[in-house]
């Protein structure tokens, strides 16, 4: 597929309104993609990569600046570039504002995008297949001159594209797409253009036989077994339903970590004929993936962290009997194996330097709690109970225990005991339920009996004054709503002249703009942020404000997309 003709397609989703015409225009995109199926399939959502790989752009906002610019002529800067950002407030608008293709000669040396120097910027020659092959080499660049080769390649981009085509290479970029396209419209869209499903049409003048449903949860089931909508899309085009229900989970490639709601034990009671309950760690989510011979470990964001937690690959290749797929916390112990609290772990996370050294510092231990494949068999379907069950027979150390009860009295000494061990509470599970891979419902529920937090994403922030001139030093924070972020206060409190060092390095190469001391900062970084209060505020869009918020941690181990949602505040807001 030509670039342009994907670009066309992205204009017309953007400018679409309604929901079913959206599935129908992402249908016909996808039904004309031939053999860039997958890429568009991901494209569209804005994304390059499919959900389980662990590469990364590892483009930020300067560097893209950068690269337009040179794109743009001699006589543009990276600084012209953010005023007219500033000005426009989005930055695919901005490179549609160019005229590209003027580098010819020794200004286009060292492109790395195809073609060559005389292929000029009037569009149309580029294609959906250059474009994530060009993406694929800016993911691969690694050390000592890997920022020029991310900038050239971007830059070899730029100067091929018609405005219409740099204003999708820029959103691609930057992980701003923002055309309306989310996970459930390129579901619907596959179910639609390779299944027959009637999507598209109104529940209620669908006739009575109709399958769409059927269709689209058999596409839902793949994408939560595969994490990959690229070959969910072929799947469902070269094998129909047949081959979607026969795809597997892989071990090595990690799916999305089913989640947990707040609640109480009467809750659960009330929903289910007894609770399994088990203790709330308070450790990092992984992901535990043996073959047989070797282990890779993985995040709740699926990244590979299996370097940095040398630990748990020893513990599973000693104590797992059988190729696996398991769920469970790394928790940090002192020396008498208590728990530490969750900056400890967060030490550890992610970590590709000193490891050796941070390990003698902070020992990690494993905490299983769920079995999501065992010695070749598939367990996403198996009731919590058989799952659980599994999981004992091959890993012989480091299960947590599981109890299920109808007695509340019981689940209130386990809750005890969790505390009293240093725990952060209990989880209540519904025995029955199936593991849903990135669904977060009602079967398991997470109670805690301390302060309150939300994990909250940073929009925004305002320059320090005095000795901290040079120091973000007020964070604007945002709730996630849809696709976007709606702001719901400030924090200031809390936060050390080491930490606030720390996040102005962490959150500078996010900076879209500033204007005096305030900086708007790209939606990438989680606080957590405990409160006392929620109110209702017309400061800020969300319509509310936190009262008294104070900076807890940077949430490591969450990404935008896992930080709490508008709907979680207003539910917390009405409880109070």
């Amino acid at each position: 597929m030509d670039f342009a003709a994907f670009a066309d397609r992205a204009d017309a989703l953007e400018a679409e309104e309604a929901d079913l015409a959206t599935v129908g225009l992402a249908a016909a995109a996808l039904a004309d993609a031939d053999d860039d199926l997958a890429v568009v399939a991901r494209f569209l959502q804005g994304k390059v990569f499919p959900g389980w790989d662990t590469r990364k752009l590892a483009v930020g906002p300067s560097l893209c600046h950068e690269a337009i610019a040179r794109a743009a002529g001699t006589n543009v800067t990276a600084d012209d570039v953010e005023d007219r950002l500033a000005e426009t407030g989005e930055i695919g608008a901005v490179a549609a504002s160019y005229d590209f293709g003027g580098q010819t000669g020794l200004a286009a040396f060292g492109s790395d995008a195809g073609g060559g120097p005389d292929d000029g910027g009037s569009g149309g020659d580029l294609t959906v297949r250059e474009v994530f092959e060009a993406f694929e080499r800016v993911a691969a660049a690694e050390g000592d001159g890997s920022e020029d080769t991310r900038r050239d390649t971007l830059f070899g981009l730029f100067n091929r594209a018609s405005p219409a085509e740099a204003k999708y290479l820029a959103r691609l970029v930057l992980g701003e797409m923002r055309i309306g396209v989310g996970g459930g419209t390129v579901r619907d869209a596959i179910a639609e253009a390779f299944l027959g499903a009637n999507v598209t049409t109104p529940v209620e003048e669908r006739d009575e036989d109709d399958d769409t449903e059927e269709l689209v949860a058999a596409v839902e089931g793949a994408l939560q077994v595969t994490n990959d909508y690229g070959r969910v899309a072929e799947l469902a085009r070269d094998e129909g339903v047949s081959g979607l229900r026969d795809v597997s989970l892989a071990v090595g490639r990690p799916v999305r970590a089913m989640l947990a709601q707040a609640g109480g034990v009467t809750d659960a009671l009330e929903e289910w004929d007894a609770v399994a309950v088990e203790t709330k760690y308070d450790g990092a989510r992984v992901q535990l993936h043996y073959d047989g011979e070797e282990t890779s470990v993985y995040s709740r964001n699926m990244e590979d962290v299996t370097d940095a937690l040398p630990e748990l690959v020893e513990h599973a290749d000693e104590h797992l009997a059988a190729p696996a797929i398991v769920d469970g916390e790394a928790v940090a112990v002192d020396e008498d194996g208590e728990p530490l609290p969750f900056q400890e772990i967060l030490r550890r996370f992610r970590r590709k330097y000193e490891v050796d050294r941070l390990r003698e510092e902070v020992t990690v231990e494993l905490r299983a709690f769920d079995c999501l494949h065992a010695d070749g068999e598939d367990l996403l379907d198996a009731p919590l109970t058989e799952r659980y069950a599994r999981l004992s027979d091959v890993l012989a150390v480091g299960v947590s225990e599981l109890l299920v009860t109808e007695d509340p009295e019981r689940i209130e000494t386990v809750e005890a005991k969790s505390l009293a061990a240093g725990h952060e509470g209990i989880m209540l599970k519904n025995p029955d339920s199936t593991y849903s891979p990135g669904k977060r419902g009602r079967n398991w529920l997470k109670r805690k009996p301390d302060v309150e937090t939300l994990d909250l994403v940073v929009t925004g922030a305002e320059w320090g004054e005095g000795r901290r001139a040079n120091l973000l030093g007020t964070f604007l924070l945002s709730a996630r709503d849809g696709d976007g972020f709606e702001t719901i206060g400030k924090v200031a409190t809390g936060i050390t002249d080491e930490e606030l060092v720390e996040l102005t390095d962490r959150l500078e190469p996010h900076v879209v703009r500033e204007r005096g001391t305030d900086v708007e900062i790209r939606p990438a970084i989680v606080f957590e942020v405990g409160y006392e209060e929620i109110q209702r505020s017309p400061t800020y869009s969300s319509g509310y404000a936190l009262r008294f918020p104070r900076f807890v941690e940077v949430r490591e181990d969450k990404d935008p997309d896992d930080a709490d949602s508008l709907e979680r505040v207003e539910r917390l807001a009405d409880a109070q």
